[in-house]
């Protein structure tokens, strides 16, 4: 079923969806956000710059892994070429602020566009196990740069 999903027509709504989010935060981050970002105290703009990252690593992975769906969907790929080429998509990997007590300080726009992101991650996250199997990347994989990053940024800023 979830193969049918990736490899058929009914997969148009969800790239849509996809590349629609992908927009939409390019767009509030380019401006209202920065604006909104201005606003911010700045342990709270500290983790709104952190989130950003995340927000925008996330959308890249999942965009990355719509379009590889689309082009076997098309025929420009076989399923074996996107399976060798999507080992580098990252799907649940990236991580969230969410637990942070300045979450809810950030602005109301930019947290559903992070929890839109997390919600359509997960999904895509999910039809790829059901397409292609369980894969256990923490044997395979180093660990996240980006993700250390983050972590060595937080216990930074918010230790003060």
């Amino acid at each position: 079923m979830a193969e049918h999903l990736a490899f058929s027509r009914s997969f148009q709504p969800l790239f849509n969806e996809g590349m629609t989010l992908v927009d939409e935060t390019a767009i509030y981050l380019d401006g209202p956000g920065r604006a909104d970002a201005k606003a911010l105290s700045r342990a709270v703009s500290t983790l709104y710059a952190a989130e950003s990252m995340r927000l925008t690593t996330r959308l890249m992975q999942v965009a990355s892994w719509l379009l590889l769906q689309r082009a076997a969907n098309q025929g420009d790929m076989s399923r074996a070429q996107v399976e060798a080429e999507k080992v580098k998509v990252r799907l649940e990997g990236v991580g969230t602020g969410r637990d942070s007590p300045y979450f809810g300080e950030l602005p109301e726009a930019f947290r559903g566009l992070v929890e839109r992101a997390l919600k359509l991650e997960r999904r895509i996250a999910m039809l790829d196990r059901e397409i292609y199997g369980a894969f256990d990347r923490a044997a395979s994989d180093s660990a996240n740069p980006v993700g250390e990053q983050i972590d060595l940024l937080r216990t930074a800023f918010l230790a003060r």
